[in-house]
């Protein structure tokens, strides 16, 4: 059995696979020693392990896993993948969005497909049909903006997403939510539009804790999935043993 580790800027996603396919996923926000333990008592089959992070202090986990597995695997934007790494700077891409990258080439081979990951930092990157990751761009996520109107500003309160718009607010409130809320689905609509032109056929994936409300809201077809990174990782390992 496989397990694929996606540790972000908020959250540790941990995912058993046997094979391809996905048994169960285990999601905190510490990540720590503790939980990965309970994973892996769960699931003693478990013999390698793959990981990437996007924050630094993580040896407690790496101990853990080095502990338990034979083999282990940290994943970062160096490492062999089956698209073409095609980023200028491969040693500064987020692990995450190149096993996004792999994932979403998985879910549509041949496909051009962009993939929106709604994260503390909301990424939008593009996979080309020639299995081609070209790179992407990286914005602010919603509650960072919430959070940075508050502290950057004397009188505007800290608001958290309700999930209601309006064109124009009429309160304080209503307006930091749907200026945040509506400000992102404008950009991902231009993100869409722009690649739309250029790409023929393009697929989208959305990914991340605010995928599903902001697909809901857009009128293009698109994929949603909780799991892109995950399976993204998993592929990765099973391709470094071909």
């Amino acid at each position: 059995m496989n397990l694929a580790i996606d540790i972000g800027n908020t959250h540790i996603k941990a995912a058993v696979f046997e094979g391809e396919v996905l048994v169960e996923t285990f999601k905190s926000r510490s990540a720590d020693r503790a939980f990965i333990e309970a994973v892996l008592k769960i699931y003693p089959g478990i013999d390698k392990v793959i990981l990437a992070s996007v924050r630094r202090d993580i040896a407690e986990v790496e101990e853990a896993v080095k502990k338990r597995v034979k083999r282990y695997t940290r994943f970062d934007g160096t490492k062999k993948v089956p698209i073409k790494n095609l980023y200028a700077t491969p040693e500064t891409l987020g692990p995450d969005r190149l096993a996004a990258a792999v994932g979403a080439n998985a879910i549509y081979p041949d496909s051009n497909v962009m993939i929106v990951d709604f994260g503390t930092a909301i990424t939008i990157d593009l996979v080309t049909q020639r299995g081609e990751f070209l790179g992407g761009n990286i914005s602010p996520g919603v509650d960072v903006r919430f959070q940075s109107l508050h502290e950057r500003t004397a009188n505007l309160p800290l608001c958290e997403d309700t999930g209601r718009t309006v064109l124009l607010g009429t309160t304080s409130e209503e307006a930091i939510c749907s200026g945040v809320l509506n400000g992102v689905l404008y950009e991902i609509e231009g993100y869409v539009m722009r690649l739309e032109s250029e790409y023929e056929e393009l697929r989208i994936i959305f990914t991340g804790g605010d995928g599903k409300y902001f697909a809901e809201r857009l009128k293009n077809t698109i994929f949603v999935t909780y799991d892109l990174v995950v399976h993204g990782l998993n592929r990765i390992m099973e391709h470094n043993e071909d």
